[in-house]
């Protein structure tokens, strides 16, 4: 190990030799927008470009800020390739180009950009990597909101959720990450001064996402991350170039675990230690051959440490080793460690001049590290719960199989040497016996080989040795030839087996770390609660082959609502008894029921599933037998924790997906009750305001109003009224829609007669506009709802009234295409702006002109599309297809078989 040390890393070689052969990538990170990246870039081109490297601007994005416009002056600004994407040009970097060109290095701005529909790679950071593969260095920049790993907590304390983010192994491959750092204040006036946003975008940016807060925790979280990726920089330029350390530009805790009860105590030692310095520890139990000597109770103890490792927030590892102090300093040095924390011995003086204390080895070994000694605590009673289960001893196979083995060995070696003696005259006959003392410590350990030796010396004196046929030596010299075969056989015996039992070791954890590998990546592909209990309780009844049951609470603060939410084998039935020891498990943390110590004489074992927040299952393990004793080996109980750890992880995990889904759903319906109170207030109340205006006229001008002014007012009246009751309807057919409360008629409907109803129904709407109809004499009957259909049509030429300006055409036209009809209402308004075709179908959504605010509830095109989409259609929006101004909303309806079999009887 000492060698291994002096070594460089075989990884991170492979790493350095891969890297040799891409471009470089620097990343200019920032806090936030405005922060000077783009400029920073910039400016470091410009330096580049001055020492003689050929430099390309891929694509930069000035957003108008003079003073970055000004640092592309002097710059080869590469062309950018031109996408069409529903009418429209867009203009994304020329990938392709760049790669033909070949320069040294070449600027990508914004790295977390989605690139348009119909580019090779959807996100820009692909376009970089694929620009580092053709070994093109790359300057680029990015937010710190954009890395993913980052994107909830930015979320949490911006409340602004990202949508565009980098992947960390992006970040990771960096050869150079830059922090362009700005304080609070000075961005906050350069945002004031307009160099950011324009004034008005400024404004809302200083009331949201640009507090002194939010930007003050967005730059802890830009150093923090860009300290992380030059701490593993530092690790592996370590490793490549076989530096043993530490070098302590950041502290590293490693803390060393063993059997001592007072573990836990030490661990948590660790832990307070490693947040004072803010820095990360590893919890490591080295496993030398020491540990196949332990008891269970030890092993226990060691098993439970390390998991607590694990709850506290650090890292916990089982290390081979010759020696633990040898062990622990080659780790140490291989990953930087700058402090190791161990235990003060409790062993006597006598062990300690007879095995050595690993302490006194430490000091004198850890060059360069710390070492604290920490005087063990006394072991908490209550946080080992292994040892508040009682567990039985591991089944053993009959032993008398394996002495008669030994038997049958030493039988076929005594036939091999009369053989060889008789025919070869081999001298060495006791080599043959030796391999049966082998053979049977490979197949049956240390015990039944040290038999199998005793008979083959046995053997060997009483056929081999003269006198023939007694246990006498005649010869003198013949006796230390046995002295010497039975020591060589004893050793041999006892080394082999040691070798066996290793092996065996290792095959059964290589087993179970497969199995438990396999369990998490299940776990974590599963998001409905359902599948994951039923996955947890199949896996747990498979590995230790029991009857497992898995509670949930009904209510989270009520213990008493545990309801068995899954078993396997099937089985729902728990008694009074086993629901009490359930309940009582899940409020104390602790282990209840068959073999504990609190409740022992129900049928089940149950044992609380916890994570560092707090209990959030039970699980229940029984057998067939009607028992209550052990149900459990140690190596069964260490497997079950396991187990159980990684199930309350997913457990969790499903919950805080739902919480979160909750919390975006109670968010949406709040957004969505804004959004119709505010339509209400305005658009009810400005009709209700006419109406009762008008009325109140009526009423004061009874006789001496002219005949022509009472007809006005009651059209105003009657206007108005008919525009309530749109706005009323409009919300029932909503209503009706999110209850799937519609009475759908499916039947062969003539769109001539649809279109028709629709026109003279939308005709007050329409006044002022011009209706263009054109509708082939040959078009197919389609299937559908003829009333629906109907208001869906009026709802598309509401729409194109509001919007279009008075004189203009609408359009309405009909077509067939195969075994559809397309049915389009085209407009000459001001169309539809990209950014709002994504919404323009959402309830309550209105798209905002410049200078008013376009009557209505923002209903009409989601009740429209939800109508169509019953009848089995769909409804589009974008813009006409003649290129002229204006928006074109297409219905696709289904063709009515019937209606096409009436069309070729009235063609013959």
């Amino acid at each position: 190990m000492a060698d291994d040390a002096r070594r460089p890393s075989p990884d991170a070689l492979l790493q350095a030799a891969t890297a040799e052969r891409r471009g470089k990538l620097k990343i200019f990170l920032g806090a936030a927008p405005g922060v000077g990246k783009t400029y920073e870039m910039l400016r470091t081109a410009h330096a580049l470009k001055k020492d003689g490297v050929d430099v390309v601007v891929g694509v930069v994005e000035t957003h108008g800020r003079a003073e970055t416009d000004a640092m592309l002056a002097g710059l080869e600004v590469f062309p950018r390739k031109t996408l069409s994407y529903r009418g429209q040009e867009l203009s994304e970097m020329d990938l392709d180009g760049l790669i033909a060109r070949r320069p040294a290095m070449v600027l990508v701005d914004e790295l977390a950009h989605t690139n348009a529909p119909g580019s090779r790679h959807a996100k820009r950071h692909s376009d970089v990597e694929e620009l580092r593969d053709a070994g093109i260095d790359v300057l680029t920049t990015l937010n710190v909101q954009h890395v993913e790993s980052l994107n909830d907590v930015v979320a949490r304390i911006t409340r602004i959720r990202v949508r565009e983010t980098v992947p960390d192994q992006v970040i990771d491959s960096a050869d150079e990450v830059e922090v362009i750092d700005l304080t609070p204040a000075d961005l906050i006036k350069r945002l004031g001064e307009g160099k950011v946003y324009v004034r008005d975008q400024a404004q809302r940016a200083l009331k949201h996402y640009f507090s002194p807060g939010n930007l003050t925790a967005l730059r802890e979280l830009a150093l923090r991350r860009t300290a992380q990726r030059v701490d593993d920089q530092m690790v592996t330029y370590m490793r490549s170039h076989a530096i043993a350390g530490p070098w302590a530009a950041g502290d590293r805790l490693l803390v060393c675990i063993s059997d001592d009860p007072g573990a836990g105590g030490l661990v948590r030692h660790a832990k307070r230690m490693a947040d004072r310095l803010k820095a990360p520890f590893t919890a490591v139990y080295v496993e030398t051959a020491r540990h196949q000597r332990l008891d269970e109770a030890a092993r226990d103890r060691v098993a439970d440490a390390l998991r607590l490792a694990e709850q506290l927030g650090g890292e916990a590892l089982t290390l081979p080793g010759r020696t633990v102090t040898e062990a622990l300093v080659g780790f140490a040095h291989a990953h930087n460690i700058t402090q190791i924390i161990i235990g003060k011995s409790q062993r006597s003086r006598w062990f300690e001049m007879v095995n050595g204390s690993v302490v006194h080895d430490l000091l004198r070994r850890a060059t360069g590290i710390s070492v604290h000694v920490i005087a063990s605590e006394q072991p908490d009673p209550d946080s080992n719960a292994a040892r508040r289960v009682t567990t039985r001893p591991p089944a053993r196979s009959a032993d008398y199989k394996a002495y008669l083995a030994g038997i049958a060995f030493t039988a076929l070696a005594l036939g091999a040497g009369v053989l060889v003696d008789e025919w070869l005259g081999v001298q060495n006959i006791s080599l043959v016996f030796l391999m049966a003392v082998l053979g049977s410590a490979v197949l049956h350990g240390f015990l039944p080989s040290l038999f199998t030796a005793v008979l083959a010396v046995a053997a060997y004196n009483f056929f081999f040795l003269p006198p023939l046929y007694t246990f006498s030596v005649g010869d003198p010299s013949n006796i230390w030839s046995l002295v010497f075969f039975t020591g060589v056989a004893m050793v041999t015996s006892r080394l082999t087996a040691r070798v066996r039992e290793q092996a065996e070791i290792a095959r059964i954890r290589a087993r179970t770390t497969a199995q438990l590998s396999a369990f998490a990546s299940k776990l974590a592909g599963i998001g409905d609660m359902d599948d994951l209990l039923w996955a947890a309780s199949h896996q747990i009844a498979l590995m230790l082959k029991l009857r497992v049951v898995l509670m949930l609470p009904a209510d989270e603060e009520n213990a008493a609502s545990l309801y068995p939410a899954s078993a396997y084998p099937p089985d729902d039935q728990i008694s009074n008894a086993d629901h009490a020891a359930a309940v009582w498990a899940f409020e104390n943390g602790k282990p209840a029921g068959r073999g504990a110590a609190t409740l022992p004489g129900t049928q089940r074992l149950y044992l609380p599933l916890r994570t560092e927040r707090a209990t959030v299952a039970v699980a229940g393990i029984g057998s067939d037998d009607a028992g209550t004793g052990p149900l459990l080996t140690p190596d069964d109980r260490r497997l079950l924790d396991a187990l159980l750890d990684q199930a309350a992880v997913a457990i969790e995990r499903v919950k805080l997906v739902r919480a979160i889904d909750q919390a975006k759903l109670e968010g949406e319906t709040e957004r969505l009750r804004s959004a119709m109170l505010t339509s209400l207030s305005h658009d009810l109340r400005t009709p209700l305001a006419a109406i009762i205006g008008t009325v109140t006229g009526l009423k004061a001008g009874q006789g001496r109003l002219e005949p022509a002014e009472t007809a006005s007012m009651l059209d105003t009246l009657h206007g108005e009224a008919e525009r309530m009751a749109r706005f009323v309807r409009n919300l029932l057919d909503m209503t009706r829609l999110e209850a799937g409360a519609l009475d759908l008629k499916r039947e062969p409907i003539d769109l001539a007669d649809v279109v028709s109803g629709a026109v003279r129904r939308a005709g007050p709407v329409l006044t002022g506009h011009m209706i263009d109809i054109r509708m082939p004499g040959d078009l197919p009957l389609v299937q559908g709802d003829h009333l629906l259909l109907e208001q869906a049509l009026f709802n598309l030429l509401d729409n194109a009234g509001k919007y279009a300006p008075h004189g203009t055409a609408i359009r309405i036209q009909a077509l067939r295409d195969a075994a559809h009809v397309k049915l389009r209402v085209e407009d000459e308004g001001p169309g539809i702006p990209e950014e709002a075709r994504a919404r323009i179908f959402d309830k309550f959504f209105r798209v905002e002109a410049k200078d008013h605010r376009t009557a209505g509830t923002g209903l009409g095109l989601a009740i429209a599309r939800g109508f169509v989409e019953a009848m089995g259609g769909t409804l589009t929006a974008r813009d006409r297809a003649d290129g002229g101004p204006g928006a074109c909303l297409e219905m696709t309806l289904i063709v009515d078989p019937r209606g096409d079999m009436v069309m070729a009887e009235a063609t013959a």
